[in-house]
């Protein structure tokens, strides 16, 4: 399965989670299945420390969107989301401890999937502890802060953009990381319950015995869309002292293939956003990019900011069809970079969460690619960094310039 092509929005998303149907381990040569890692206990992993000086909360928010039922589920009468909130805090109080990297029924629900090939039971997601205390108070010195809104691939939790939300929170940004329900491996409400993405996986089954793919993938990117649109109707309102630090009119949107692709799109749709990043995905309603089915972003252009970051191998403006024609028809300022030596998922926490495993560095390798993870997750901060101070801030620390000696293993293709 990791041989499949990872730019796409696709089969890496919609397969990678389908363990319950398809074991990502199904097929695999007895070799290849010996590199499970001998355990007798979860790991407990440890997530690259945030670089910025501020104290980072974090706080878990239910949503619900009335004006529109659930698209997955039509007996639902209204969408709800789950989201997560990223932030400068002040000092925790007593008992407020270090949040989990997951909630204990999502996490049940994801590492049943095996996800990116993880054998069950080889991770602690729950005992593994992020940066940020839970519910610590709201930091109210340094006036209203930018807010930077994170979409995960199709198929991958929020919390797989942490390490990008820390980073961000840790240096003055509010972040919001969103589950998109029955897509997301397992959305865990307040009330303890867990929707799943089964409906979702049997639609795609469908899709492909029927030859709709397509549309199924447009349906998907519609829903993802109308989500972000929401969270960015809501962030006036948030609770817990939030709505009177953050600036609605500063709003930022980034994500990892898929989510990359609702950041564009969203940009498109709605001019509140400022300025996004697309971690490497494409931009067009295909399982294998080829330029017959583009979304509207790809066909009309931005006349704002945004940067696109992908894996080395595909040349993504001068080869990748969606993104050509994106990319002639914008105006507004942007940069096509190449990480060398990376992969789809080296976008995404994995890069920290691969090396901890106990696995083979040949299934490390085909998941994360060949460059240094640390490094990987230095420089990716790095970039997401710089861009949102300069188009959100109007901080401009020039790293995105051009080629320099402090990225060497970046590529600018545009």
């Amino acid at each position: 399965m990791d041989g499949m092509s990872s730019f796409s929005l696709p089969r890496r998303e919609f397969l990678a989670a389908t363990a319950l149907a398809m074991s990502p381990l199904a097929g695999m040569p007895a070799a290849r299945a010996q590199s499970r890692p001998a355990r007798r206990s979860a790991i407990r992993l440890r997530l690259p420390e945030p670089t910025g000086p501020c104290t980072i909360g974090t706080v878990s928010l239910h949503l619900t969107d009335r004006t529109r039922p659930d698209p997955w589920m039509p007996s639902v009468p209204h969408r709800e989301l789950m989201i997560s909130v990223w932030y400068p805090a002040l000092a925790p109080r007593r008992g407020q401890h270090l949040a989990p990297y997951m909630e204990r029924g999502a996490a049940e629900r994801f590492d049943a999937l095996e996800p990116h090939r993880i054998p069950s039971g080889t991770v602690d997601w729950v005992g593994t502890r992020t940066h940020a205390h839970r519910q610590a108070p709201v930091d109210p010195r340094g006036g209203r802060r930018p807010v930077v809104l994170y979409s995960p691939g199709v198929g991958d939790p929020r919390c797989w953009g942490t390490l990008l939300s820390e980073e961000l929170a840790s240096h003055g940004y509010v972040v919001v990381t969103v589950d998109h329900t029955y897509e997301s491996p397992g959305v865990q409400f307040p009330d303890g319950s867990v929707r799943t993405n089964e409906v979702l996986l049997e639609e795609f089954a469908r899709a492909q015995r029927e030859g709709t793919v397509p549309a199924l993938l447009e349906k998907t990117l519609r829903t993802r869309v109308a989500d972000a649109r929401f969270v960015v109707s809501r962030l006036g309102a948030l609770p817990h002292g939030l709505s009177e630090v953050l600036d609605t009119h500063r709003v930022g949107l980034a994500g990892q293939s898929g989510g990359g692709f609702t950041a564009a799109q969203s940009m498109y749709e709605d001019r509140r956003i400022r300025a996004g990043i697309d971690l490497d995905g494409t931009l067009e309603f295909n399982q294998e990019p080829n330029g017959t089915n583009l979304s509207p972003v790809a066909t009309h252009g931005l006349d704002r900011p945004f940067l696109l970051m992908g894996r080395e191998g595909s040349d993504h403006a001068r080869t990748e069809p969606s993104w050509a024609a994106f990319w002639s028809h914008s105006t507004g300022w942007r940069r096509d970079l190449t990480l060398r030596g990376s992969r789809h998922q080296t976008y995404t926490d994995l890069a920290a969460v691969m090396p901890q495993t106990g696995l083979g560095q040949d299934i490390v390798e085909e998941t994360i690619g060949t460059i240094d993870p640390a490094r990987a997750v230095t420089v990716i901060r790095a970039c997401v960094t710089s861009f949102f101070d300069r188009w959100l801030r109007d901080r401009n620390d020039h790293v995105l310039d051009g080629p320099s000696a402090s990225l060497p293993d970046v590529t600018f293709v545009w």
